[in-house]
């Protein structure tokens, strides 16, 4: 883990050695915006804590980051390990991720941990657990209460101590009621919760943000960093960020390549006018009658 001073505030980031295939694209959070700061805050206050944590943000925002830097806080001498849960097999979910014993499989004639037995003093972070099917869901808090895997095909249970973060983009309080996600579940992981905000939400991590990533990509390009115009920090700030960071972090790259001066000017961000961004939330119809109340009330001024 590292952390550059940018801005003057702290910007966290990982080196890509420590990014897992899983690893999302985007590496980077700053923490200037006050809700930042606040939930920098709360994440030092739980990382030390065995307690499980439940991180909430859309997709883009920089979740498993905030979760390495959870493990990195917590002193936990174990492996961090990343699980995608939307890519977990249905059929072989048990074995992917409580592992099995030796000849549970045709042709296995070795035992393999799991991503639970590989987390074994560490920490098991475990994206998009919504995604878990439901009965992987029971079996899993039973190995987090009880401290124990039973491997497919073992004849008794193998002690563990696994440390859990888990992401969602949905509300799973929402799912509990739709009867999708296992109530009792829900409420283990409801011990830590921490809400990672839009970055339209925290609009003071974008410049900051935009400066990393242009650093970056200015670095692995060999090209010179070009400063962002005035205007275009006034564009960046006033995007709506669907895509978060990861969005952002496209953006910039974009747009170093296709500046040619020493200046990155708002017709190198390519962003959506904003018409179209009022019709990505409204719709069509309502943003075409907005603009046409705003070129009534410009006339008539």
């Amino acid at each position: 883990m590292s952390l550059y001073e940018t801005f003057g505030q702290p910007l966290l980031t990982f080196p890509d050695s420590e990014k897992s295939p899983l690893s999302i694209r985007a590496k980077a959070l700053v923490f200037v915006d006050p809700r930042s700061r606040q939930l920098r805050a709360e994440l030092e206050t739980l990382a030390p804590k065995s307690v499980p944590v439940l991180i909430r943000g859309e997709t883009g925002t920089g979740k498993e980051l905030l979760a390495r830097h959870i493990h990195r806080a917590s002193d936990r001498a174990g492996l961090f390990v990343s699980v995608n849960c939307g890519a977990i097999s249905p059929t072989y979910a048990d074995a992917e991720l409580f592992g099995y014993a030796a000849g549970a499989h045709s042709g296995s004639a070795s035992s393999r941990a799991g991503w639970f037995g590989s987390a074994n003093g560490g920490t098991l972070y475990l994206d998009e657990i919504g995604d878990l099917p439901l009965p992987i869901q029971v079996k899993l808090l039973a190995a987090l209460e009880n401290h124990e895997v039973t491997r497919v095909g073992a004849p008794q249970p193998s002690p563990v101590d696994v440390r859990l973060v888990a992401a969602t983009s949905i509300d799973l309080a929402q799912a509990v009621a739709a009867g999708k996600f296992h109530e009792r579940l829900y409420h283990y992981l409801s011990e830590g919760r921490l809400e990672l905000p839009a970055l339209r939400e925290r609009v003071g991590d974008i410049l900051p943000l935009a400066e990393y990533f242009l650093g970056i990509y200015s670095q692995r390009l060999s090209l010179s960093v070009p400063l962002i115009s005035g205007t275009a920090q006034s564009a960046l700030e006033r995007h709506a960020w669907p895509g978060n960071t990861r969005e952002l972090e496209n953006v910039i790259h974009f747009a170093l390549l296709v500046s040619s001066g020493d200046e990155i000017l708002p017709e190198h961000l390519n962003l959506p006018a904003p018409l179209l961004l009022i019709e990505q939330f409204i719709g069509r119809s309502c943003a075409e009658e907005l603009a046409q109340l705003k070129r009534l009330l410009d006339s008539a001024v």
